[in-house]
């Protein structure tokens, strides 16, 4: 079957003037015409979001690589045990405190020692210790040892993401730290993205800095400030050891070397790569 040619073989080899509609300047000219719409400003003039306020993390080798805790931010520190992790968390609280701001501690694992804290020089009066884990009891003996156990390592997370959205809803703290060191990494790891999303727009536009403390970062892109570290121990604790006694938990924490690296900054100072730091951990004598 044969078909129609769609050109014609005579007009091939000639020249055809072809007549441009003008529609495309009329459409152009209704547009301009079109009123603004209310409430909607061009990008052109959008102000610039100013830059957050910076405080002491009470460590001079972290603030002089990341400038300082950022106001109004996540700030999430991750590390192994032993790693100076708490070093890091007593030094927050006990710079806080002497600028004289109320902090909030949501202790997870119930893992904080206040003889630490004493000896890192932290103001008891200006700070809320939250501690969570505490099982109620059963009337009921016939209870499973399962379901006691999964309880067990669920329900402190579960209170202390309750906790927080209260006290970021409050407001009115300097430092909130949450504290999930001790977590489960699988437990940890379960927290969804929206509750680190929700915390992150609580704390939006307020002078509370948001200060997470775990083994691996848990916050994502929610953190505006990452920092790992890694320590060892340079020296053996001061006192002198026996059968009978032990070195207090403070001792512990003295003589170690922390190495801390900038993973991620949302700021203006964010790094072309990744920038380390190192510092060695000291108790206050008396």
């Amino acid at each position: 079957m044969s078909s129609l040619p769609l050109v014609s073989t005579a007009a091939i080899g000639r020249s055809v003037a072809v007549a441009t509609p003008a529609w495309p300047s009329l459409v152009f000219e209704r547009l301009s015409a079109m009123p603004k719409l209310a409430g909607v400003t061009s990008a052109s003039r959008l102000e610039v979001r100013p830059a957050p306020q910076m405080v002491s993390s009470g460590v001079r080798e972290i603030d002089a690589l990341s400038g300082g805790l950022p106001r109004g931010c996540l700030t999430e520190i991750c590390g192994p045990a032993s790693s100076g992790r708490t070093s890091v968390l007593l030094a927050a609280l006990a710079a806080a405190t002497g600028r004289q701001e109320v902090c909030a501690l949501v202790d997870i694992s119930d893992a904080f020692n206040p003889h630490s804290a004493a000896a890192a020089g932290v103001n008891f009066e200006k700070m809320l210790w939250v501690r969570c884990g505490r099982l109620q009891k059963q009337s009921s003996p016939q209870r499973h040892r399962n379901t006691e156990k999964i309880e067990k390592i669920e329900r402190p997370v579960k209170q202390g993401l309750r906790v927080v959205d209260l006290l970021l809803q409050s407001g009115g703290f300097g430092l909130v730290i949450i504290d999930l060191g001790d977590t489960p990494l699988k437990m940890a790891r379960r927290i969804p993205l929206a509750s680190w999303f929700r915390f992150q727009r609580a704390v939006e536009h307020t002078a509370t800095v948001l200060f997470v403390v775990s083994q691996v970062p848990c916050a994502q892109t929610c953190a505006s400030l990452l920092l790992k570290v890694s320590g060892k121990k340079l020296s053996a604790p001061s006192c002198q050891l026996s059968v009978e006694t032990s070195p207090a938990h403070a001792q512990l924490l003295d003589g170690i070397q922390v190495q801390g690296e900038l993973l991620r900054s949302r700021l203006e100072r964010k790094p072309a790569g990744s920038v380390t730091t190192a510092f060695t951990t000291k108790v206050r004598a008396g």
